[in-house]
């Protein structure tokens, strides 16, 4: 590894950590600077512009939206000025179900297109994975009783989060990428289409 290869891997790292600090701790200005102009936030309940993304969850934040991210292990596939880096993350949030305070944790992975314009990099695109999730009852002893043919009907991997997040009013994309199949698979292929200087557009993941 060269020592501008390290840099870059540094850097990226930084990056990917800084996203989620400034993020859940409203930092909206610095957040900013994490993206590139044309980035783009694709999640369960926004898929759009980076700057759409940041003025609606700065909405979610004024009503009481409480999400929040904690990162594991990263990996970095570094080609020139373009990178892909997968991170190891939870998102947890909290919002009452039929008036009782739970928790989701739903466990993955940051999917970032990553790219170096002018001396520094920024995301271009962040597709989460979605692996598995969790729904507990803030106070034990209290729990919602859930509607079961609806929480079957949602994605395995997000299920409980997308439950919760249709509760208080948003409407979750059914076909995000989960651990395994082929919304996964063709992510990895966007990725390495990427890595290879090809053109991946945002709208390759509205289909």
């Amino acid at each position: 590894m060269t020592g501008a290869e390290r840099e870059d891997r540094l850097a990226i790292a930084d990056l990917v950590q800084n996203w989620a600090v400034w993020r859940d701790a409203g930092d909206w200005e610095r957040f900013r600077t994490v993206w590139h102009d044309d980035g783009w936030m694709m999640a369960t309940w926004f898929q759009g512009p980076a700057a759409d993304f940041i003025r609606v969850t700065q909405e979610g934040w004024a009503k009481g939206v409480s999400i929040l991210h904690f990162l594991g292990g990263i990996s970095i596939d570094l080609a020139g000025s373009r990178a892909i880096a997968q991170t190891k993350m939870t998102i947890s949030q909290r919002a009452p179900v039929q008036g009782i305070a739970c928790d989701v944790v739903c466990t993955g992975r940051f999917y970032d297109f990553l790219e170096k314009r002018a001396g520094r990099w920024g995301v271009v695109i962040r597709q989460p994975i979605y692996e598995k999730d969790r729904l507990d009852p803030v106070a034990p002893g209290r729990a919602p009783e859930l509607d079961a043919a609806k929480l079957a009907a949602l994605p395995e991997g997000y299920r409980h989060l997308a439950y919760i997040q249709e509760e208080i009013g948003y409407r979750v994309k059914r076909d995000m990428p989960g651990l395994k199949g082929e919304a996964v698979a063709a992510l990895y292929r966007r990725g390495a289409a990427w890595l290879k200087g090809e053109a991946v557009t945002p709208q390759m993941f509205l289909g």
